[in-house]
C-alpha cells in the first residue's frame, strides 16, 4: 500500500487558506496546492459498515456550506463532511476494547487513510473494535464552530457505547484515539466529555461520553501561542479568537479528577506540532495526579501514522496497547 505523506502539507500551517469561514466578510479564494494526485481510498474503507451519527441534520446545519475543492484534491482528505458517521471495523476475536478512532487534518479535512483504515487492521489483529470517526469542520459555516468537533466525539461515543452488545464490546472499555487534530480533539473529549456541547436529540445523548481511556498521537492540545498549530487554531476558534475563546479549548487547562488515563506519542523532530503540546499535556496530567504514560521519540517527524519499519515510530501501537491492556 502507498503510504500518503501529508507532513509537509500540515507544516504548511496557516499559510494554508480556507475556501470559506463562517461568515461572507470571512471568505476568501483558497491558493493551497494540493498533494500529489492518484491517491484512492482504500478498499477497505469503503466497505466498511457505516453508522451515522445523528438522527437528522447536526446541530448547526443551517450555517453549512459545501465548499469547491480544487480539480486534484486527494479523496483521501475528506471534506464537505455534512453528515458525519463511523465506520467499523470488526476483529475476528473481540476482546471486549472499542477504539473510536479520530484521524487528524489541522481542522482542515479528514485524513482517513494513514490515520483511519490503514491503522484499523493493526488493531483489529490485537481483537480492538475500531470506530473510524468521519467529523465536521468547523470551517465549513457550521454555527458554534468551536463546539462542532467535539459535538462529534461525545456523539460517536454514545453511539458506540449504546450499540456494545451488538458489536460484542464492553461499554465501560470504550476509548478515545485522535491523531494530529484529531489528537486535540481527543484531548477534548478526555477533557470535556461531561461538557453540554449541543442539546438532546433522543434518548442516546442519555449515554455517558466519557472515554474509558485517551490515546494522543503527535496531537494538537493547545491552542495557546507559540505551542498551538496556527491553522488547526485558526480554523476551530477563527482569526481573532478572545483569549477566553484560546482557553477553552486549550485541553491541558481543563486536566481534572475526572479525565481518563491518557497516553502520548511524540516525535521530538515534530516541525508540525510542536513536541510541547504533549510536554504540556503530561504536566497537567502529572498535576491533577491523573494515569499518564508517554513516549517522546527522538525522531519521526509528523504524520507517520502506523509508522516506519525499523525507526521508533513502528513501535507506538504495541506499546498503546499494552497500556491500554494493563488498565482493565
Amino acid at each position: 500500500m502507498v503510504r500518503f505523506d501529508r507532513r509537509e502539507f500540515l507544516a504548511l500551517g496557516c499559510t494554508l487558506l480556507v475556501v470559506a469561514e463562517a461568515s461572507a466578510q470571512e471568505r476568501r479564494a483558497a491558493t493551497l496546492t494540493p498533494p500529489p494526485p492518484g491517491k484512492v481510498l482504500p478498499r477497505s474503507w469503503a466497505e466498511a459498515p457505516s453508522i451515522p451519527l445523528w438522527p437528522g441534520e447536526p446541530p448547526g446545519a443551517s450555517g453549512y456550506a459545501s465548499q469547491t475543492l480544487p480539480a486534484e484534491w486527494p479523496p483521501v482528505f475528506l471534506r464537505n463532511v455534512s453528515r458525519p458517521d463511523l465506520r467499523v471495523f470488526r476483529p475476528a476475536r473481540p476482546n471486549g476494547h472499542a477504539l473510536l478512532v479520530i484521524p487528524g487534518g489541522a481542522y482542515q479535512f479528514v485524513s482517513v487513510a494513514n490515520e483511519g483504515a490503514e491503522l484499523a487492521p493493526h488493531l483489529t489483529s490485537l481483537g480492538i473494535t475500531v470506530f473510524v470517526l468521519t467529523y465536521r469542520l468547523p470551517g465549513e459555516g457550521w454555527l458554534n464552530r468551536s463546539d462542532v468537533p467535539l459535538q462529534d466525539a461525545q456523539r460517536a461515543m454514545r453511539v458506540i457505547r449504546s450499540e456494545a452488545s451488538r458489536y460484542r464490546i464492553d461499554a465501560d472499555k470504550v476509548s478515545v484515539l485522535g491523531f494530529s487534530a484529531g489528537g486535540h480533539l481527543a484531548a477534548t473529549l478526555a477533557t470535556g466529555h461531561g461538557e453540554h456541547a449541543y442539546p438532546v436529540a433522543d434518548a442516546t445523548d442519555e449515554v455517558d461520553a466519557r472515554p474509558f481511556a485517551a490515546g494522543l498521537i503527535y496531537p494538537v492540545v493547545t491552542m495557546m501561542k507559540p505551542w498551538t498549530h496556527e491553522l488547526s487554531r485558526n480554523l476551530l476558534l477563527g482569526e481573532t479568537p478572545t483569549d477566553a475563546e484560546v482557553q477553552r479549548r486549550s485541553a491541558e487547562l481543563h486536566v481534572d479528577a475526572t479525565t481518563p488515563p491518557v497516553f502520548l506519542t511524540h516525535a521530538i523532530d515534530d516541525e508540525a506540532v510542536p513536541v510541547e503540546n504533549s510536554i504540556r499535556m503530561m504536566s497537567a496530567l502529572r498535576e491533577a495526579d491523573r494515569p499518564v504514560e508517554a513516549h517522546f521519540l527522538q525522531e519521526g517527524g509528523h504524520a507517520f501514522g502506523v509508522g516506519y519499519p525499523g525507526t521508533p515510530s513502528a513501535h507506538w501501537i504495541d506499546l498503546f496497547s499494552s497500556w491500554l491492556g494493563r488498565l482493565s
